[in-house]
């Protein structure tokens, strides 16, 4: 025994030690030399950091950890931290080297009489091995987390050894910084500062003696004296390291009494949420972690990347509007409870950037009973959607701006019935001409007419001319310009895969609601198209911007066309869009949507700051439907009570997108919309020839031969009825402009010039 406390005494006295080598019989020499084998530098890689998502104001959404660690450096924690710290782990720590001679000695000969390895470990002799269990972690390994926690003389050795080095390279304020910051402190909480938020709700720049003493003596078994768990146990600890403090001068009798007498509560200590789950938006939280997730700016390949978001400290912005989403969320659930056998959502996005305001539905948490859900029904399966749902005559000015970019004016008209026959109409698919089958007889749901132009029938909504315009436009042409403002399948696939069919403006296909968003954002913008994103800006621990999924914002709409549909859309909000207009007056346009037998309705409108889209739709899912007729009319909700109108106008528009929309708008500028060209409203202007002393046969005949569609009508007028009056309009008229041979219908009788009134 004399020989080997010799040589450790000798080793110590160099800095280093090798009781293993001579426990296992070989000589100084030996062990020397095997000494020298063990690498010098410890790597000591950035330690994992949670992350966290912020709103567009900075507050926080979301945290994303592996271990939940907040860094902060040493003159951010408060002396007496440090001082407790140093005080119960080594309190000669600013005396000695990198090993404390005395205790390593005492360890080493109480360890060699009981056949143990435990005691004696220097602060920087911790922090090695904190670092070793850290990068193990880190990569994985379950077995370098325990051999670096082995009670071995083997890593003894290797601690020193590096312990050693680590004091040639950092000072000893940097590694006491580093073990505050690496050290666990129970109940999920890393480092320092998020140990004083979690379990005193202050900084750590704030701690007093009592709150210092707590964590502090935790260090040692975190897990034995959890402040939660086990409060007496954490209070036995605590009251040790005040004792420690005041035998060693650092504290005064009364700062230590005051000290052992404060009582702990620990009601109400709970760490923050980990991830998406129990956050007050889980849905946003998760569409924010799968776009995260397909980042390559974050690694090469998924997991990489994940692992970037749970121990990497990135700071990632946002521009979601809190106030916004918790007024679409209040408007919603004021309408529909989650467990009613139906569906809403409300979407918002910025123009002009494709930032995401708002996203909210009517099952706002996430889980497994009843009225929660997994799915985020506004956007598509693969980031987490369900299958989307009908968008009704919400797609109808996507069919006019594609009318428009083919050459057709605002004043095309077309006879408008309430129920019009298209067996055997063809028309242009991608795929090429295609027929509709036998017995297609859409009706009309609000006003019909023998003849009215585009904003008529956009402000009522009628059917029979869209499907008219469509045809005329080609449905390629269509659902190219569909694909090309965003409105995507909830499946992903293209909106020209549905080319072939004839009623697709009506709105007759699965969408997702935040694509539906992303194509009126797109009207909004005068036709410039950004896809909607959710991050703004990624910040990583160091300060570096990273890279983030661009909006991608190309023009991809003629503005001219853009703010022709915009017209259109403004004449909505006067007739069937009118229970959503705002109330401060400023410029808006929006469209109803309602489809076949009312198993949705929506609401999709904007201004030229916000876009926004509401549907409400039947859950297939429900057995509530079982035996019923899935429709929203006159539908009273079982667990809200609220009875729905099945309007897209008054239920999603009223009662959920205005006041969304309301509160959006709150500090924005009132901007207005810009007219479109009179060759837009009414296309390439023509000679209109002259019919004077013309019979009304032969001014037929003249104006079909320049070209132009004739029409005949009767208007009161003093003279006899049927007397010749002329035509409208005279001068110049656009070529898809009917000509009118105005008839007397005598004086008083209520004649009808355009057909609709």
């Amino acid at each position: 025994m004399f020989v080997v406390v010799s040589v450790v005494m000798g080793l110590l006295g160099a800095g280093l030690v090798v009781p293993f080598a001579a426990m296992a019989g070989q000589g100084s020499q030996a062990a020397a030399e095997s000494l020298e084998l063990l690498p010098e530098e410890l790597e000591t890689p950035p330690q994992p950091e949670r992350s966290r998502v912020l709103a567009g104001d900075g507050s926080v959404l979301a945290y994303f950890y592996d271990e939940n660690r907040v860094l902060v450096d040493l003159e951010d924690i408060a002396p007496v931290m440090r001082q407790a710290q140093v005080a119960i782990e080594d309190h000669r720590f600013y005396e000695h080297g990198a090993l404390d001679v005395t205790g390593t000695l005492r360890a080493f000969l109480q360890n060699t009489a009981g056949g143990s390895t435990q005691g004696g470990s220097s602060i920087t002799q911790q922090y090695v091995k904190m670092v070793q269990v850290e990068k193990a972690k880190s990569n994985g390994d379950e077995e370098g987390v325990l051999a670096a926690q082995e009670q071995s003389y083997g890593r003894k050795v290797q601690e020193m050894r590096y312990a050693i080095a680590l004091e040639k390279r950092l000072t000893k304020d940097e590694i006491l910084e580093n073990y505050l910051n690496i050290a666990y402190y129970g109940a999920g909480a890393y480092g320092v500062e998020q140990a004083s938020r979690q379990y005193f709700g202050v900084p750590a720049a704030d701690l007093d003696l009592a709150q210092a003493a707590m964590l502090a003596g935790l260090v040692q078994n975190p897990t034995a004296t959890d402040p939660v768990l086990y409060p007496e146990a954490a209070v036995e600890r605590r009251d040790v390291v005040i004792n420690r403090m005041l035998s060693l001068g650092l504290v005064s009798e009364g700062a230590a009494e005051e000290a052992l007498d404060t009582d702990w509560d620990p009601d109400g200590v709970t760490p923050p949420p980990n991830g998406c789950v129990g956050t007050e938006f889980p849905f946003l939280c998760d569409y924010v972690r799968r776009t995260l997730l397909q980042n390559e700016a974050l690694g090469r390949t998924a997991e990489e990347r994940e692992a970037m978001l749970l121990r990497g400290g990135l700071t990632i912005e946002t521009r979601i509007d809190e106030a916004t989403q918790r007024t679409a969320e209040e408007a919603i659930s004021d309408l529909i409870d989650p467990e009613d056998p139906v569906i809403s959502t409300m979407t918002m996005v910025e123009p002009g950037t494709g930032l995401i305001r708002a996203m909210a539905q009517s099952r706002p948490e996430m889980g497994t009973d009843a009225g929660q859900t997994y799915y985020n029904y506004a956007v598509e399966e693969s980031l987490g959607g369900a299958e989307g749902f009908q968008a009704g005559s919400t797609f109808k000015p996507f069919t006019a701006a594609a009318a428009l970019e083919e050459g057709i004016p605002l004043s095309r008209r077309y006879d408008s019935p309430e129920v019009m026959d298209f067996s055997s109409t063809q028309f242009e698919s991608c795929e090429g001409t295609v027929e509709v089958p036998d017995g297609y007889r859409p009706r009309n749901s609000t006003r019909s007419g023998s003849d009215m132009a585009m904003d008529y029938a956009m402000a009522w909504s009628v059917n029979t001319y869209f499907l008219q315009l469509g045809r005329d436009a080609g449905m390629c042409d269509v659902t190219e310009l569909m694909d090309e403002v965003g409105i995507q399948l909830s499946n992903g696939e293209d909106m020209t895969s549905q080319s072939s069919i004839f009623s697709l403006p009506l709105g007759s296909v699965d969408v997702t609601p935040l694509s539906m968003t992303e194509g009126y954002a797109t009207l909004a913008a005068e036709g410039e198209h950004c896809s909607p994103v959710i991050v703004e800006s990624i910040t990583s621990r160091d300060g570096k911007e990273l890279p983030v999924p661009e909006a991608g914002c190309d023009r991809v709409v003629d503005r001219d066309v853009a703010r022709g549909v915009t017209s259109l859309l403004e004449e909505v909000m006067t007739a069937t869009g009118a229970p959503a207009r705002l109330a401060d007056g400023r410029d808006v346009a929006g469209k109803t949507g309602t489809t076949d037998s009312t198993e949705a309705v929506w609401f999709c409108g904007y201004t030229p700051e916000v876009a926004g889209c509401a549907s409400i739709a039947v859950d297939k899912t429900s057995d509530f439907w079982d035996g019923r007729r899935r429709s929203l009319e006159g539908l009273r909700l079982p667990e809200s009570g609220s009875v729905l109108q099945g309007s897209g106008g008054g239920d999603a528009g009223a009662r959920i997108w205005r006041p969304a929309m309301t509160e959006a708008l709150e500090d924005e500028p009132r901007t207005s919309f810009r007219n479109p060209s009179a060759e837009i409203r009414r296309g390439d202007q023509e000679d209109v020839p002259s019919v004077r002393g013309l019979s009304a046969d032969q001014a037929e005949r003249r104006l079909e031969q320049a070209g132009f569609t004739v029409q005949r009508r009767e208007i009161t007028d003093r003279r006899p009825a049927g007397t010749f009056i002329g035509t409208s309009p005279t001068g110049q008229a656009g070529r898809d402009e009917t000509i009118y041979l105005n008839f007397s219908a005598g004086p008083g009788s209520a004649g009808d010039e355009d057909g609709n009134g």
